[in-house]
This record gives C-alpha cells, structure tokens and sequence, in this order.
C-alpha cells in the first residue's frame, strides 16, 4: 500500500482511509491517479462501483476474479 500510494501522490494514511471507507467522497484527481498506478481504467472503477454488489472485486488484468482491489 506504501508504494501505490507514493506513486499515486497521497500520503498513505489517506489510501488507508479511502479503503476503510473513512473518506465518503474522495477527490477525482485522488481517484484519478490510485486508479492509474492500479492500471484501472476510470470506466473501470466507475462500473465496478455502480454494480448492484457495490463493487466488491474491482477487476483488472492479473487479478482473479473475486478478489478485492484492496485488503
């Protein structure tokens, strides 16, 4: 988590609290580039979370199926 933050350009105790739901509506740009470092794309990330379970197993190449974007 240390590293994707860093790479993203927030502070890890702000990753920890977009995961843990701590922070309602984090900023676009902050979204924008977790989402980057990731290799998610913003439709990506937007589907996932407007699917009727939440988006509780963000996808991405590399990743198996259920398993969640973050621990």
């Amino acid at each position: 988590m240390l590293v994707t933050a860093l790479a993203a350009g927030v502070s890890p105790e702000t990753l920890r609290k977009i995961e843990s739901g701590r922070v309602a509506t984090p900023a676009f740009p902050t979204i924008a580039a977790i989402a980057d470092v990731l290799g998610l794309s913003l439709d990506a990330v937007w589907s996932e979370i407007n699917q009727p379970d939440g988006g509780a197993g963000l996808a991405r190449p590399g990743r198996a199926a259920g398993e969640r974007l973050a621990s």
